[in-house]
């Protein structure tokens, strides 16, 4: 398959999933009055997305291998940012396993994506061609 879009990458879909789920989560009444908390783990959903979107769309292979490392730690930190949650109460103990796990879900998808890119031949002008 062939890639054109970043729209098109399972690791960025697999984002923007895990972005809807903790933008529903933290809309809830007790977890979106810890503002902080709120604020903190929206812009960690949000990075994973937008760093597979911006180094997709530089073109070049160390930037873009970069740019899906810097998703997959953002993946770590929402990751973590869930553990605050349910500590505090925010969010049950099924919601957190749901949610954790399609942050860990993304982060094994950029992972492999960054695997598949530091072994492959393939170089530079939006990495055309590859699946």
């Amino acid at each position: 398959m062939k890639i054109d879009r970043f729209e098109d990458i399972e690791a960025w879909k697999a984002g923007r999933e895990l972005s809807k789920v903790i933008y529903q989560a933290t809309r809830r009444p007790q977890f979106s009055r810890d503002f902080s908390l709120v604020d903190q783990i929206r812009r960690a959903v949000v990075s994973v997305t937008s760093n597979i979107a911006e180094g997709f769309e530089r073109g070049g292979d160390r930037e873009f291998i970069q740019a899906l490392a810097v998703a997959r730690g953002s993946s770590g930190e929402v990751r973590s940012q869930l553990y605050v949650a349910l500590d505090e109460g925010y969010v049950s103990q099924d919601q957190f396993d749901e949610l954790c796990g399609k942050a860990l879900a993304a982060s094994r998808l950029i992972g492999g994506f960054i695997k598949y890119l530091q072994g492959s031949a393939l170089r530079g002008s939006k990495f055309k061609g590859i699946c």
